[in-house]
């Protein structure tokens, strides 16, 4: 599908400049134990598969969406794995700058068959957790995450600072 319609209309006025945005990002295994993975169209690298929610949808519906759009899997998303903001924005070969706060999901295939199902992929596929391309640390990280059973992770805020009492004349 590529860039959603809501967007296309916030650029029309908002241009290039650095949008934050919400993300998804799904790690969906199969009965196998495999992790499917997509060869983005814009770059040609491996990743897991992600998107963007659409106004008022829920993030587990999105992930759903999102998964069955890119790849024609069906899947269940069973718990978040990590929620994290992307530490750098992302600029897209047309100029327009993005910044994700993405919430990572664990999803669990129940039907289709993997394939190119839009035009944000060239390939997709399931890889065995010992057979992955080349990957990001941020998607392996994820992956690593959502093979585990721990709650879902997130980078504690800083602590503020200590309030200073003053105390005052009456």
């Amino acid at each position: 599908m590529g860039t959603p319609d809501f967007i296309r209309e916030i650029r029309a006025s908002a241009g290039h400049q650095l949008l934050l945005l919400p993300g998804v990002s799904m790690i969906v295994f199969d009965e196998e134990g495999r992790v499917l993975l997509a060869r983005r169209s814009d770059d040609g690298r491996w990743s897991v598969i992600g998107g963007i929610p659409e106004p008022g949808e829920e993030p587990a519906a999105a992930a759903v969406r999102e998964v069955f759009e890119e790849t024609a899997v069906r899947c269940v998303a069973e718990r978040v794995v990590l929620v994290a903001a992307r530490p750098e924005p992302v600029t897209y070969p047309n100029g327009d700058v993005c910044q994700y706060m993405d919430i990572t999901f664990r999803c669990r295939a129940v039907g289709g068959e993997a394939r190119v199902n839009d035009d944000e992929s060239l390939e997709v596929g399931w890889f065995g957790l010992d057979e992955l391309p080349e990957l990001s640390e941020r998607a392996l990280f994820r992956i690593h995450q959502a093979r585990s059973d721990g709650p879902a992770w997130f980078r504690p805020a800083p602590s503020p600072p200590a309030a200073s009492m003053t105390v005052g004349r009456s």
